[in-house]
């Protein structure tokens, strides 16, 4: 795991300095402290910053040339069949780390190499000879990638504060607004955007090619290519084909050469991951997990149940408000632009604590957007059905009356504009966002855009369920540009790799044409990895409900935490910004102290927004 840099100008000399380049390199040092490299001219230079995961030698460092010096590469990620594809390409190895075999294997194949990984990754190769830069990103967007283009110049950056480093880009940046009404609305930013204009993300399963000629993407994955017209429908076949290839894919990701374990959350998709992990291991395995000093957060008995009977080296972290206290500040700070998934702090906290211990942890994440454990899916069937879907309006007014909070949150899922957003309405409700209403009563007019999220899945070669549907839009946006980017940011901040076998591509072609019966039974979400999991874990420890590493914000800001409402809240810092109308603010504030307590994620989405530009104000 490393963090990675670079540039490709056209006929600039002046656009990236040396200075620059190594500046843009050493600010994601918590991302690799092993290692630093650069390589440099006038128009090409690549950064790395390593994390020594593979191969501890310095002959594995970075930028690394190839054997016939041609091609130039810096890579952050881990191939987990390096050793697979170094056979096929039979040619004898200075080292032992996937980063020689990724640069022979495109010098021996091209770009199709790409389709031939299995893991996670973004890469830059340099072609010397033709002065062209190839840039990949793999297929799930598990490893973060930020560009800049000019039509001349192009730059990257594993973060973005990499890019701001470049003093052209630094003085060009400007706030998007329409960033600012996507956050509002998911709580992340979505690819392409970023809180910047002339920053984006660089888009997962693509390919980018820097050239004289100028710059483009080409794809070659997408969950698109396949959706298969026919379904596997027989649980027998399912269960073994899926179960197989978890098995495969655990295996893979316990390649190290450094101490490893698992984030241990009590819940299904970590349980199954730590249960085959521990399963395969020869030796016992170090599992990690949170517990909370409020009862009704704290599931981490859960956690130390199945860590004793699958005879774990258990280690369990209780994490107080005074712990939320000293790290919150930096958590918002860290991501670089607006980001509002308070289970990064907890996730931040964890991983500190397991590098005391390990270099490597599982994660289960994509579990409940492949198999369909999310309320969201319970909710898109039901909203696509008669009579919720024609007298919405009714059943909204109705549940706004009652007494009960749970209630009055419920009504908000019914007031969606049309069919056209019901994805992203769903998404944002079951979070406790603003919905696209509320942005307009509560936003600066200049600021209110139409969503554009891509919502329109009735081209598929076979017709998706309203179910389906809905996890296709979270594996498209809610996994990649919030949960992946929140265990990404999380763990480099300690120097932690974490790994998540669940999305492996493999699984994911396949559960895409899994029967959407199969993943939620008898209402019973996730049956099918619960089934597999049961081969492994007694049923009983399981009959609760879901489990994470949440954290108990809405208790915390109506006390210990209240002081953020206080500093960025008031009316001097919101009228300064002019971004929301302090009017709005007020009312939902007074709202939530007399027990609206499901308003606290507006608040929390605004709170984070205005330190974001407190601290950015001299460079909007």
């Amino acid at each position: 795991m490393c963090g990675i840099t670079g540039f490709y100008t056209k006929d600039n000399p002046n656009f990236v300095s040396k200075d620059e380049l190594e500046l843009m390199t050493s600010c994601l040092a918590h991302r690799g402290p092993n290692a630093r490299g650069v390589f440099y001219t006038d128009s090409i230079g690549l950064g790395n910053q390593r994390l020594s995961i593979l191969d501890l030698s310095d002959d594995a460092n970075q930028p690394m040339e190839s054997h016939r010096m041609r091609y130039i590469c810096v890579y952050n990620g881990e191939v987990y069949n390096f050793k697979e594809i170094a056979k096929d390409l039979n040619i004898e190895l200075k080292t032992n780390t996937d980063t020689e075999v990724i640069i022979e294997a495109f010098a021996e194949w091209g770009i199709t190499f790409i389709n031939k990984l299995i893991g996670m990754f973004a890469i830059a190769i340099y072609d010397k000879q033709e002065k062209i830069l190839y840039v990949f990103r793999d297929r799930m967007g598990i490893k973060p990638l930020y560009y800049y283009w000019d039509g001349k110049n192009f730059a990257f950056g594993s973060e973005i504060k990499a890019l701001l480093q470049v003093k052209q880009i630094r003085e060009e940046r400007q706030l998007n607004n329409f960033a600012i009404y996507e956050f509002l609305h998911l709580g992340y930013i979505p690819e392409p955007n970023t809180i910047y204009t002339n920053i984006r993300k660089f888009p997962s399963g693509q390919i980018g090619i820097v050239s004289q000629n100028g710059f483009r993407l080409e794809s070659y994955w997408d969950i698109e290519g396949y959706i298969r017209r026919n379904v596997i429908t027989d649980f027998h076949e399912a269960k073994e084909r899926v179960h197989s290839l978890i098995k495969s894919s655990v295996s893979m990701t316990l390649l190290s050469d450094v101490p490893f374990g698992t984030f241990l959350s009590g819940g299904i998709d970590s349980s199954l991951v730590t249960a085959i992990a521990a399963k395969t291991h020869s030796q016992k395995i170090d599992t990690f997990s949170l517990g909370f000093n409020e009862p009704k957060f704290d599931e981490s008995k859960y956690a130390k149940q199945i860590a004793d009977y699958l005879g774990t080296n258990h280690h369990q972290y209780i994490v107080s408000v005074d712990d939320v206290k000293s790290i919150i500040l930096d958590m918002l700070d860290f991501f670089d632009e607006p980001f509002a998934d308070s289970s990064a702090i907890p996730v931040m906290l964890i991983s500190k604590f397991a590098t005391q211990k390990v270099g490597v942890v599982l994660s289960g994440d994509g579990g409940d957007e492949l198999f369909h454990g999310y309320g969201a899916y319970t909710w898109a069937k039901r909203l696509n059905k008669f009579p919720y879907k024609n007298f919405r309006n009714v059943f909204a007014t109705i549940l706004e009356l009652s007494p009960s909070n749970r209630s009055k949150r419920a009504s908000y899922l019914f007031k969606y504009k049309n069919k056209d957003t019901l994805k992203s309405h769903i998404f944002s409700q079951e979070q406790y966002f603003f919905s696209e209403k509320e942005l307009r009563k509560i936003l600066n007019p200049d600021l209110i855009f139409d969503n554009s999220l891509e919502q329109d899945y009735s081209n598929f070669v076979r017709k998706l369920t309203p179910e389906e549907a809905q996890a296709i839009f979270d594996l498209k946006y809610y996994l990649k540009d919030d949960l992946l980017v929140k265990i990404d940011r999380a763990s480099m901040r300690y120097g932690l790799e974490v790994r998540v076998p669940l999305l492996d591509h493999r699984i994911v072609e396949l559960a895409l044409n899994l029967d959407p019966k199969l993943k939620n039974s008898k209402n019973i979400p996730k049956f099918l990895l619960k089934e597999i999991l049961y081969d492994y874990l007694p049923r009983e420890f399981f009959d609760r409900p879901k489990s994470g590493f949440a954290m108990p914000l809405k208790t915390w800001l109506n006390t210990d935490l209240a002081f953020l409402i206080k500093d960025y809240l008031n009316e001097s810092v919101i009228n300064e910004f002019n971004i929301i109308e302090f009017s709005e603010v007020q009312k939902l504030i007074t709202e939530f102290k007399l027990g609206k307590d499901y308003l606290y994620n507006r608040l929390w989405l605004l709170i984070i927004l205005h330190k974001f530009l407190i601290k950015n104000k001299y460079s909007q």
